[in-house]
């Protein structure tokens, strides 16, 4: 389940075909096709449907459903069900010539229907006997039948005109059906599959019941989670089996980069805990979210600022939060400015690049926090920590070298956290763009097998669960265009959003809510390098910038051009890695220069970029980053009595 929800914004490509659009930058990287939606608008509308069923009765009524029904209770509950549905896996074992996967199939049901007490245990798993799951759909495509059409249906989630009657076969093929005659004249549809409809909604809620948050979770922390979903779907349906024979020679430094997938948070509960309020923005007077975990009683607080189009919710932010949180600390983490929460509700710039601007919407969006959580909770809040990591991490390190001469009522921090920081941003995209083109070194004629063949290996790493021990079998090309590919869906969710907000008339294509795709076609021809000669540079050609735009944006992205203030600031701690992607041997030697004590500047000789934060030894840095802070002040005599 881990890298189903991190690694699959990787793989969530539309089929780009570069010579229908004319796009600004031509290049020959070709992603594998997902199946076609021309009824999107109805399929976004019956998201929305699903999303609001999760989030409103799903998720509130399944911490209900937990608390009353204890673990090993759903997991028996789940096991029953799975059991029962063992004819129609056999069937379509035996109709796709699976006879290892029948045999097994009919194995694992004697064995749980006798030793497992009619299926409530899972004893053929504890005796090592496979599963192989088997459904209509799945035979159907391999009888050739190719599907046309993406459908999103109530309740049961993504699918196609394939699928949708392979579930209907599936229905007819479960046992249960057949328990009770129909009743075709009962007012009530439910009632014409007798008990099949209520036990199969009951399992179905139940196996909800433990994966819904994490659902939740993900639909709020992706800026489009139906674009997501609707590619990775068709990868996973794939029938087809992954070759996970590394070719190549591996790249250190990107495939630990990827290994970032083994940082997350290690109790399931902790987002649950946490509280989302959301503050005015006085400039746009919009409301914009925050989420946070207070200690009890006083506790010195961390404010924590994600990568480059993090939302607050992502992984990484939630771990970190934990991570600081379980330590004693109070945490807070905000979505990032090039995130469409942030550039909607707070941004005064319609397109996220200038770090000035961007670092002041920032410290604003930071001291109105602060500021309501104060009124919220008075004498529960301590000294001010804040904490990026990636893009948050430059962040982070701009408001540390321009915080002392902001006027108040800025907020004012007692440290400044910065991991992972990129030193160059114009450098750091560039790598990003390098990255994403790694395929073309592939011979043309095995580009395309090569493309699909390690989308297939990501999807089926996603059905298992990862650990830090998990070998991820990808070589030098395949690592960095996954980490490429990842940054330029950031890119296009970037650039959607900023041409919703001020459109520049750059793109061809117009940009409609509820049918996104083809402007997202248009949208993912443009690199990094796009981004800022095509958009950036002209927009802010009209906002006062002197001298060239573009060296001036340059030179606001560039740590070196607060160089003084940095050295001046003793409460910077810096956390990076030796073979991080983002960072020249130039960059390493500009941080060892200006940050020259061993605790402002720690370097890590392995972790590529956030590759390591799953490891001690980083999480005991970074706590130690922390701790020399001056601890909370003493309370208030009016708040002791």
């Amino acid at each position: 389940m881990a890298l189903a929800f991190c690694l699959v914004p990787l793989i969530h490509g539309q089929g780009i075909t570069v010579s229908a659009i004319n796009p600004p930058t031509v290049e020959t990287v070709v992603l594998p096709k997902s199946v076609p939606d021309p009824i999107e608008p109805f399929n976004r509308a019956m998201w929305g449907f699903n999303q609001a069923l999760m989030t409103g009765v799903i998720k509130p009524t399944s911490r209900v459903y937990r608390y009353i029904v204890l673990k090993p209770v759903r997991t028996s509950i789940g096991n029953f069900g799975r059991n029962l549905l063992y004819p129609g896996r056999v069937i379509n074992n035996l109709l796709q010539g699976k006879w290892h996967g029948a045999r097994d199939e009919s194995y694992r049901f004697a064995c749980n229907t006798t030793v497992g007490v009619a299926g409530l245990f899972d004893v053929g798993t504890k005796w090592n006997i496979p599963k192989s799951d088997a459904d209509f759909g799945q035979t159907f495509g391999q009888w050739g039948w190719q599907p046309k059409c993406f459908i999103m249906l109530p309740v049961f989630g993504p699918s196609n005109e394939r699928d949708t009657l392979g579930l209907a076969a599936d229905t007819a093929a479960n046992p249960l059906l057949y328990i009770a005659p129909y009743d075709f004249e009962a007012s009530n549809p439910l009632t014409w599959l007798g008990p099949y409809s209520y036990f199969n909604y009951a399992v179905m809620y139940n196996d909800l019941a433990d994966t819904v948050g994490e659902y939740v979770r993900f639909s709020e922390a992706e800026t489009d989670p139906y674009s997501v979903i609707q590619y990775a779907w068709t990868v996973a349906r794939e029938n087809q089996v992954a070759n996970f024979q590394v070719k190549g020679k591996p790249d250190e430094a990107s495939l630990e980069t990827l290994e970032s997938v083994f940082f997350t948070y290690k109790d399931p509960e902790f987002p649950v805990h946490a509280k989302t309020r959301s503050v005015r923005i006085p400039a746009t007077g919009e409301k914009l979210k925050f989420t946070f975990w207070l200690q009890p009683g006083s506790a010195n607080i961390v404010y924590i600022l994600p990568g480059l189009g993090g939302h607050r919710l992502s992984q990484p932010s939630l771990a970190l939060a934990e991570l600081v949180y379980k330590n004693g600390f109070s945490a807070v983490v905000i979505s990032s400015p090039f995130n469409s929460e942030f550039m909607e509700h707070a941004a005064t710039a319609a397109l996220p690049a200038y770090l000035p601007v961007d670092g002041h919407d920032l410290h604003v969006v930071l001291t109105e926090i602060d500021h309501h959580l104060h009124q919220l909770y008075p004498d529960r809040l301590g000294n001010k920590a804040l904490m990026g990591y990636s893009m948050g991490a430059l962040n982070t390190l701009y408001l540390a070298a321009t915080g002392p001469t902001n006027e108040l009522p800025l907020i004012k921090f007692d440290r400044y956290v910065a991991i992972n920081t990129p030193v160059r941003l114009l450098h750091g995209v560039a790598k990003l763009d390098e990255f994403y083109r790694a395929p073309l070194q592939w011979p043309v004629a095995e580009r395309a097998g090569n493309l699909e063949n390690t989308f297939l290996k990501v999807a089926a790493l996603s059905r298992n669960t990862l650990t830090p021990q998990t070998s991820l079998p990808f070589d030098s090309v395949e690592s960095q265009f996954l980490i490429g590919l990842t940054f330029r869906y950031t890119l296009r969710d970037i650039i959607y959003s900023s041409q919703r907000r001020n459109n520049q008339g750059v793109l061809q294509l117009s940009l409609h809510n509820l049918r996104r795709e083809p402007a997202y076609q248009e949208i993912l021809q443009y690199s990094y390098q796009d981004y800022f000669d095509k958009l950036v540079v002209p927009y802010y050609s009209t906002r006062g910038l002197i001298g060239p735009v573009a060296e001036a944006i340059g030179r606001a992205g560039e740590l070196r051009t607060y160089e003084t203030a940095l050295r001046a600031n003793p409460d910077i701690r810096v956390i990076v890695n030796q073979n991080d992607f983002l960072l020249a041997d130039e960059d390493l030697t500009w941080l060892r220069t200006t940050f020259t004590t061993p605790e402002q500047l720690t370097v890590f000789e392995k972790g590529g970029h956030l590759g390591n934060l799953f490891n001690p030894a980083v999480q005991k840095s970074i706590l130690a980053a922390l701790t020399p802070m001056r601890p909370p002040k003493v309370k208030s005599e009016k708040a002791e009595k």
